[in-house]
């Protein structure tokens, strides 16, 4: 085997991923500290064509060295704006229809890997801040909240690194279900 050069890739140019149809997530960012999360969090949102990223509350907006470090130019192809008030976000994409995750450890959580997501459902997934996580009265307004499951000693994966692998799953998901009404 050998390794493929950047330019075998056939990723699109910086115009057609502006214009693609993008996959139906959105990514809420809770008040994340670490701008290597957020930066990490536009490149991943890059790589499998998520519609937006709200930053909210403490949670540093581009342009910045340190997101930028990470983030690789994402943050010129991925859609995102600014909003101060998680809780007020949720609240205004409920009114339009779209379906709240959080993704967190609570009580009556669903396991990740037993989430169906629906046809012609957008979801907006919110990953909370690294120490406190997603705020307690988000996970209270949402409508599913999603756990990851852990079999190790530590509590909890970090924040890009769960941000990948929710996206990622239900990425996989979306696409399969996206076959099967074609």
């Amino acid at each position: 085997m050998r390794k493929l050069k950047n330019s075998e890739l056939d990723r699109l140019s910086v115009k057609d991923f502006k214009e693609v149809e993008k996959t139906p997530l959105i990514i809420v960012l809770d008040n994340i500290r670490s701008l290597n999360n957020i930066g990490s969090v536009f490149r991943t949102s890059d790589a499998f064509l998520i519609e937006k990223i709200y930053l909210c509350g403490i949670t540093a907006t581009p342009p910045h060295k340190d997101i930028h470090k990470t983030a690789l130019g994402s943050t010129e192809t991925v859609a995102w704006e600014y909003v101060e008030n998680t809780l007020e976000l949720v609240e205004k994409l409920k009114k339009e229809h779209i379906q709240i995750v959080s993704i967190e450890q609570a009580e009556n959580a669903t396991m990740l890997n037993e989430f169906k997501p629906q046809q012609n459902t957008k979801y907006a997934l919110v990953f909370g801040n690294e120490v406190k996580g997603v705020a307690q009265n988000v996970v209270s307004n949402s409508d599913v909240v999603l756990e990851i499951p852990q079999f190790g000693t530590k509590h909890s994966l970090n924040i890009s690194v769960s941000c990948g692998v929710v996206v990622w799953d239900l990425f996989c998901k979306l696409e399969t279900l996206k076959k099967q009404l074609n």
